[in-house]
């Protein structure tokens, strides 16, 4: 295996030692981790809120600052791909199992089984759950991603260095520390987050897959059918990414992408369209109006609220900083040529909106046929809702046949680009990493979702992700700080050069 460097056997150390943890002593492993976590989150909930709001403020910053004129690229260098296509693809980096799995399951929840403020069932429950979805899929998650792609794609393309977390750090702590043990550390925590991220969507895909199966076909819901749609998807992407069929995967891509799309439409057709569509709208405003208010609200005299936050506001934002580095990367790499004020607008807002209409239609068409006492759909697992309430609707066997071929595709394809990243991430940067390197990583990720959702189910899949994102989280922060850094001493040099050129 050519270029492996240190990183890729310390990151696959500390996933082995995890697995074999789980096969070993799987109830130990549930216990530590559940101790973890409560711990993070009872101490940490407060970290979690102030980091992800200062993220998107220094976002929204750089829109209006002094160095939003920086191209990702060099400065005469054009974007590689047409608005439309960056945005398409924008979508795609968002549009995965996560959204396929939520899209109905969280606003469902929201109103009728835990409410994060109002009591479950009322009329304000109901209208504050696709405000409280808004806002876990919003721009809060993608100032995440978009200030780590940013940071990579600004050090790469506009700067020249490696395409490793550790080397936009250099500006800070100098090129011989990051060159060296720091630096493989640095590396090897993005390496973890990424698997860990990456492991509870296969994970909640797997889950979803077998739900599915068992709603359309009447298969079993056990563990051992989990394990084999697991086991068939490893194989599938292993194959992608032993044979390098990259194309294929692009087709795969683009074509789930339509039929995403083409899912919400006949959704939104056949379902509660008026609806859908004022609910969309007055839930635009409440998280608007209720913006600061949602992103500060830790609830420290009330231990009912204090525990819906740490259930899904600290997991959501513990989910979107253990992908960052998978999906920062992807962003980067189709983001050159973009000035940063472009880049900004486009990676923080575009993807929000989708995500936004897609809970619309999704989660108001479940909420609609509970409330109208049709359907109870509250009363299915999360893992099974999307399911039971298409079922109810006109075309609902067509929608999903869909719905599971689109989440099907999502996780060999996020698989597939998972194993790319972190052959490179664990490859000296290598923008073509070995096939048998690819092959490994996409075992290990399939090995570490498999003994997650054992041992722990869903609540297994949110302990080991807020444990994973707490240090990786130090490291983002230090990434923006080292963007600031790099960018100021280039702006503030070239002022100096044109002074000096006027004087002369």
């Amino acid at each position: 295996m050519k270029n492996v460097s240190y990183v890729f056997w310390y990151g696959l150390a500390v996933c082995g030692v995890v697995v074999l943890w789980g096969i070993v002593t799987p109830e130990h492993l549930k216990s530590t981790t559940s101790n973890a976590t409560a711990f993070i989150s009872a101490r940490f909930g407060w970290y979690y809120l102030l980091i992800i709001m200062l993220m998107l403020a220094f976002c929204v910053y750089l829109i209006f600052s002094r160095f939003n004129h920086i191209k990702l690229g060099k400065e005469d260098e054009k974007p590689e791909f047409s608005l439309v296509s960056w945005f398409a693809m924008l979508f795609s980096a968002g549009m995965g199992m996560g959204l396929v799995f939520w899209t109905t399951a969280e606003p469902i929840s929201h109103a009728f089984i835990s409410s994060p403020v109002s009591e479950e069932g009322s009329s304000q429950a109901i209208k504050e759950s696709l405000q409280f979805s808004f806002f876990h899929w919003g721009i809060h998650a993608w100032a995440v991603y978009a200030l780590v792609a940013l940071v990579l794609a600004y050090f790469k393309f506009h700067k020249g260095y490696p395409g490793l977390i550790s080397a936009t750090l250099t500006p800070i702590f100098g090129r011989k520390l990051m060159e060296g043990m720091a630096g493989k550390i640095i590396d090897t925590l993005a390496v973890v987050a990424t698997v860990v991220g990456v492991a509870a969507t296969l994970g909640f895909g797997s889950a979803q897959i077998n739900e599915g199966l068992a709603f359309l076909f009447q298969t079993p819901t056990n563990y051992g059918v989990q394990l084999t749609i697991l086991i068939v998807s490893t194989l599938l992407f292993i194959f992608s990414a032993w044979s390098g069929v990259s194309k294929g995967i692009k087709y795969l891509s683009n074509i789930n992408m339509l039929l995403g799309f083409l899912l919400m439409l006949m959704l939104l057709i056949v379902g509660p369209t008026l609806y859908i569509l004022n609910m969309f709208t007055d839930s635009l405003g409440s998280y608007i109006t209720n913006f600061f208010n949602m992103s500060f609200r830790i609830a420290p005299l009330d231990e009912d609220g204090r525990t819906w936050i740490d259930g899904w506001t600290i997991f959501y934002w513990a989910w979107w900083i253990s992908w960052s580095p998978f999906v920062g990367i992807f962003i980067a790499r189709i983001s050159r040529g973009r000035t940063i004020k472009e880049f900004m607008l486009g990676v923080l807002f575009v993807p929000s909106i989708v995500c936004f209409i897609f809970f619309a239609v999704f989660g108001v068409s479940a909420l609609d046929l509970e409330q109208q006492g049709i359907a109870a759909i509250s009363e299915y697992s999360m893992e099974t809702a999307t399911f039971a309430m298409l079922e109810q609707y006109p075309l609902g066997v067509v929608m999903s046949f869909v719905t599971l071929f689109v989440i099907a595709i999502f996780f060999i394809t996020s698989a597939d680009s998972a194993t790319f990243v972190l052959g490179m991430l664990s490859t000296e940067g290598s923008l073509n990493p070995s096939g048998a390197v690819k092959i490994i990583w996409g075992v290990g990720l399939s090995a570490m979702a498999a003994i997650i959702v054992y041992f722990g189910g869903t609540q297994g899949l949110q302990n080991v992700l807020i444990i994973a994102a707490f240090p990786f989280s130090v490291i983002v922060l230090l990434m923006g700080y080292s963007f600031y850094k790099s960018a100021n001493e280039e702006v503030m040099s070239k002022r100096q050069k044109k002074k000096m050129k006027q004087v002369s």
